[in-house]
């Protein structure tokens, strides 16, 4: 074929390499259980009352979905104190990126980024036909200035991943005002809290709603997908100025959340205890883990969401072998350049319990 029929944007785009599946690494090491500390996933599943709220949909699958969730908008805007139209439902927190960025990427526009970060922003970007200005984190932390200094008049979108995935760390309150006070407001910026009710037990974390209320042109991501559980279904939502929520939702497909998954984050709401306990469990296991690092003189970065960033002291590509032979599934740091440290999830403690004695056979055997 003399003539690429493909968009010319699709040659150089790299694809998003989610953790590796349970099936495939018990398939692989002819394994009968698998502990997956990999995707940050919610140990406990999800509440009861989304489980009876699946369950009662499922005889309802055969009516089409509603398009713009209202009734899951507009709870949402009474739990937060802002309008339904500030708030728009995605597949995910993945889809909400896609439209973010086919809502404000023209060709050869830029986007502000720490690297690592979650790879989605970038790929999203770079999709369009935008420059993802991606800056190495120094000393774990965005480097917040230079990342500043690279703003011009080509600046679309600036994107704060808080806390940082995979890192963990936060940018607090007092840092985050004084880097928003120094963005132009015809920049867009994305906060992504996934973590948000796992970092706000943190006293210095900002909570970006609060933002949004002095700068309209902030896009707060949040999701179903982690502390309630229900990643596997895909609900991620926005908060914006219903300027911007408007021209986002011409970017969505028609039913593009199913109606079994409105149901289950919908009823998902109303189990606060299932929340407390999901966050509880959490650090209790990050905890447990962060015990063993100190006594193995092991360096992490303090966690704020449910995982732990950890130096190894070894080869993250061979930890992460190693351990798939036992049945034990990590982030290996090297996917982002850290070549000795890897990305845990927390898990319940039988799982953390498990994970923690492989990961001493491990490093034991070095």
């Amino acid at each position: 074929m003399s003539k690429s029929i493909f968009r010319k944007e699709l040659s150089t785009l790299k694809s998003y390499v989610p953790g590796k599946p349970i099936e495939m690494v018990m398939e692989e090491y002819g394994l009968t259980e698998v502990v997956k500390l990999a995707s940050n996933e919610n140990p406990l599943g999800p509440s009861k009352r989304a489980i009876e709220a699946i369950i009662d949909e499922a005889s309802k699958v055969n009516i089409y979905p509603d398009p713009t969730a209202e009734a899951l908008r507009k709870k949402l805007a009474q739990r937060h104190g802002v309008e339904k139209d500030q708030i728009m439902i995605g597949s995910g927190g993945e889809e909400i990126l896609r439209m973010i960025a086919m809502t404000f990427i023209d060709a050869n526009d830029e986007a502000i980024m720490a690297t690592p970060t979650f790879d989605l922003y970038d790929i999203t970007v770079d999709h369009m036909g935008g420059v993802s200005k991606k800056f190495p984190l120094i000393d774990f932390e965005h480097d917040l200035e230079g990342m500043i200094g690279d703003i011009n008049e080509k600046t679309k979108l600036f994107y704060i991943c808080n806390p940082n995935n995979p890192i963990g760390n936060i940018i607090d309150r007092a840092t985050l005002k004084n880097l928003l006070g120094k963005i132009p407001q015809e920049v867009v910026v994305v906060l992504d809290e996934a973590y948000f009710e796992y970092a706000s037990r943190n006293p210095d974390y900002p909570d970006g709603l609060e933002i949004l209320k002095e700068r309209p042109n902030t896009i707060v991501i949040r999701t179903f997908a982690k502390v309630a559980g229900l990643a596997g279904l895909r609900v991620g939502y926005a908060f914006s100025s219903q300027s911007i929520i408007t021209e986002m939702m011409k970017t969505k497909g028609v039913f593009n959340v199913n109606r079994i998954a409105q149901a289950a984050a919908l009823a998902s709401m109303d189990d606060v205890k299932h929340i407390t306990d999901t966050v509880d469990l959490s650090y209790e296991s990050l905890g447990y883990m962060m015990n063993y690092f100190d006594e193995k003189g092991l360096a992490y970065i303090k966690p704020n969401g449910n995982f732990i960033f950890v130096d190894l002291k070894m080869d993250s590509r061979e930890a992460f072998t190693e351990l798939q032979k036992k049945g034990m599934i990590m982030r290996p740091g090297y996917i982002w350049k850290y070549g000795t440290y890897a990305r845990i999830s927390s898990g319940d403690m039988v799982q953390t319990k498990k994970f923690i004695h492989a990961l001493d056979e491990v490093l034991g055997s070095q």
